[in-house]
């Protein structure tokens, strides 16, 4: 059943692209993150993702969630490295599976201990197709990768066409936070050309020239985090806000 936060974002896509801004709790904790959700939704950002680090704890998730939704009035979504990071402080988290992991945990089972928890939270879980592509950084060693090759857009395909047939509403294709460069476009283009569900692109983001390559790509949400821990809310974020606000009209 689709919820909430899932029609919200189903709303705001019929009028062009989305931006997330990615917050880690453990690098941005509590106030931080608020100053930082609360520039992001003046600037058009549509949601946070809460996430990033590995050991996260619920208390500081929660804390950081309490803090962000108090600041703005942004969904907060949690971006999960594990059951510890779920918090009910939360709108809803991604309930992912990483496709090309070679640990079952993280493909399967994980979720299957983590369900009742996110039930009896009250979350709202969206499920999604998390495929990890070169170089993949520290998500890709943690996740036991096999990340797809940047020259074999047809692999990546084939990982997001097989998250639809599964009933994944979403797919997400991850370069890995402080990626050298973002998603090659062709690769983009090749995954949106076979989906008929939202296309999500992360990792490597970091100006407004990335951002209109993989808009232009086929790309449908943008997820930033590294260019805001490394810049604040400065030029880069500003260029990759432009380039989404042209592209859905409002620019």
């Amino acid at each position: 059943m689709v919820g909430r936060v899932e029609h919200y974002l189903a709303d705001r896509l019929r009028k062009g692209p989305l931006h997330l801004t990615l917050i880690d709790p453990d690098k941005t904790p509590g106030e931080a993150a608020a100053a930082v959700a609360r520039g992001a939704a003046e600037q058009g950002s549509d949601a946070v993702l809460l996430g990033g680090s590995t050991g996260i704890s619920t208390e500081k998730m929660g804390a950081t969630a309490r803090a962000i939704k108090g600041a703005c009035r942004l969904p907060v979504i949690i971006f999960p490295e594990g059951p510890v990071s779920l918090t009910r402080e939360a709108d809803a988290v991604l309930f992912m599976s990483l496709l090309n992991s070679r640990n079952l945990d993280l493909v399967i089972r994980l979720h299957a201990k983590s369900a009742p928890t996110i039930r009896a939270l009250g979350l709202e879980p969206i499920p999604l197709g998390y495929i990890v592509v070169a170089p993949g950084m520290r998500v890709g060693e943690v996740g036991a990768a096999d990340v797809v090759p940047r020259e074999r857009p047809e692999i990546a395909a084939g990982y997001a066409l097989a998250a639809e047939l599964l009933g994944m509403r979403l797919v997400y294709l991850e370069a890995g936070s402080g990626a050298p460069s973002p998603v090659p476009a062709p690769m983009v283009h090749a995954v949106r050309d076979v989906l008929s569900i939202p296309l999500i692109v992360g990792g490597g983001i970091r100006s407004g020239p990335d951002a209109r390559a993989l808009l232009g790509a086929g790309a449908q949400i943008l997820v930033t985090g590294t260019v805001t821990e490394e810049e604040g809310l400065g030029a880069g974020f500003k260029g990759i806000l432009e380039e989404v606000r042209k592209a859905r009209g409002d620019g």
